[in-house]
């Protein structure tokens, strides 16, 4: 018999109690004029974003490298709950249609602790090799990084 994976097995996770309102640092992740100015950790920057956040909805948020090549990153959300709770995944590109290598889900959460947010961004990954992958890439740099940036953003709000 196939033993599951435990859930925990192939995540990677960020969690961050930041000053300022659940729905202002939701704001900032759903708000494409609001992405662009956080989301990529320098030298790289984020030059567009589409949003379409409710269930089903498509992504397209695109960053660019230092000499000038654009990354899109497109996905699809799964669950998205105002000011509390957003799940997206690369698996879909948007309509469902399947991605060519799905590599992460995200789950970001936003509660109330004391007079601002607990922020919890896991990243739950396909493979051993796909999370192995992300460390390799500096995952917890970068999204410390783009944490920072995210709350430096949010308490100018």
């Amino acid at each position: 018999m196939l033993q599951p994976t435990p859930a925990d097995a192939f995540e990677l996770s960020i969690t961050r109690v930041i000053p300022v309102a659940r729905a202002t640092l939701y704001r900032c992740w759903t708000d494409p004029a609001l992405i662009v100015k956080w989301f990529t950790p320098p030298p790289f920057t984020t030059v567009s974003a589409e949003m379409d956040v409710c269930p089903g909805g498509a992504s397209l948020i695109v960053m660019r490298a230092p000499d000038g090549t654009d990354y899109p990153n497109r996905g699809q959300y799964l669950d998205v709950i105002p000011d509390r709770r957003l799940v997206f995944t690369d698996a879909y590109t948007g309509d469902w249609q399947p991605s060519a290598k799905p590599f992460m889900t995200g789950i970001l959460t936003f509660d109330d602790e004391g007079e601002g947010t607990r922020y919890t961004a896991v990243v739950r990954h396909w493979t051993a090799a796909d999370r192995d992958a992300h460390v390799a890439m500096g995952f917890e740099t970068g999204w410390g990084i783009a944490t920072d940036q995210l709350a430096a953003l949010a308490a100018t709000l």
